[in-house]
């Protein structure tokens, strides 16, 4: 594979973008960076953090292996969520991030969905194989990659469905590959798709695929900071387990 060292070099030197909040007076303020799959959940987890704690909350959306080459650079968060478990434990492995601190704050969840409206029909659909595509994440890029894998051969539909299979570089390529048509179904997350109302779908059990942990853990540079403490408390409460749980992902209470 061919790297383009300029453009690696562009993303990691490039800033994050906050998500567009306006600012108001505070007791203190944490900067957090996580996940894009997390965008829609953050909005209202930042302001219900705001009106119980007074604190401020910068918001920074990037990939998680982009997160994690910034706070590498030395780039000052105080609090890091990641789309995975083993992202964090490197974190504090490496020294960038507060030992003990680290928790799983949510837990993926996949989902077999089409466009099309009649395709989808549960364990069916695959069992069937009457279609022609089937978009996957990549497996190397972790769980949402092997999941699919892992319910196809739970299902014992794998060998047959094999040669069907395209596969995304990314989560979101092997979503976007179904919502324009290109293949006629696919794995992706829930919280892709939580609010659409078009197209089918099939959440697929739990117990068909090993858990997708996200954890979340103190950087070193938010180790003093309370309002960074404070926002991982936060996280805990039975007020932001609501908020994630809306917005597609499963938690561990």
């Amino acid at each position: 594979m061919r790297i383009n060292f300029s453009l690696l070099l562009a993303l990691l030197l490039a800033p994050l973008l906050p998500l567009p909040f306006a600012a108001t007076a505070q007791a203190g303020r944490v900067t957090v960076a996580f996940p894009n799959g997390l965008a829609l959940a953050m909005s209202p987890l930042r302001d219900a953090f705001q009106s119980k704690t007074g604190n401020g909350m910068t918001p920074l959306a990037a990939a998680t292996g982009l997160i994690y080459a910034k706070i590498t650079l030395g780039t000052p968060f105080d609090v890091f969520l990641a789309d995975d478990s083993e992202t964090p434990k490197r974190a504090i492995a490496a020294g960038f991030a507060v030992e003990g601190t680290e928790f799983t704050y949510a837990l993926g969840k996949i989902v077999l969905f089409s466009a099309d409206p009649k395709l989808v029909n549960g364990a069916e659909t695959l069992k069937a194989g009457a279609f022609h595509k089937l978009a996957v994440a990549d497996p190397k890029i972790g769980p949402y990659g092997t999941a699919p894998l892992e319910v196809m051969k739970k299902l014992g539909v794998y060998e047959a469905l094999a040669p069907k299979l395209v596969v995304g570089k990314s989560l979101t390529e092997a979503y976007q590959s179904v919502d324009y048509r290109q293949v006629e179904l696919g794995f992706v997350a829930l919280n892709q798709v939580v609010d659409r109302k078009d197209g089918s779908q099939w959440l697929v059990p739990q117990e068909d695929y090993a858990p997708i942990p996200m954890d979340a853990v103190l950087l070193t540079p938010g180790k003093d900071n309370e309002a960074a403490k404070a926002f991982m408390d936060f996280l805990k409460s039975d007020e932001a387990v609501k908020i994630i749980h809306s917005y597609g992902f499963g938690t561990m209470s």
